[in-house]
């Protein structure tokens, strides 16, 4: 018989922006933003950040924006 591997325990990830207390992420804070964004320019996963699916929502709005007005880039290159 194969052995189970053993589990891992999960981190307990909170969303930035409920602990500071940040009520709108405003789209012209690019340094906030910034911190969302992968290598590549793109929205990095709740999942991964540990944002909860409200400000993760503002957030992807937010970056759009910001790329709109060409705060942010759309891409690396």
């Amino acid at each position: 018989m194969r052995r189970k591997p053993p589990k891992r325990e999960k981190k307990d990830r909170f969303c930035y922006f409920c602990v500071n207390n940040i009520k709108y992420i405003d789209y012209k804070d690019i340094d906030n933003i910034k911190k969302f964004t992968s290598n590549y320019a793109k929205i990095l996963p709740a999942k991964r950040m540990g944002s909860c699916a409200k400000h993760q929502r503002q957030l992807a709005m937010s970056v759009k924006r910001a790329r709109f007005m060409a705060l942010l880039p759309y891409t690396n290159r």
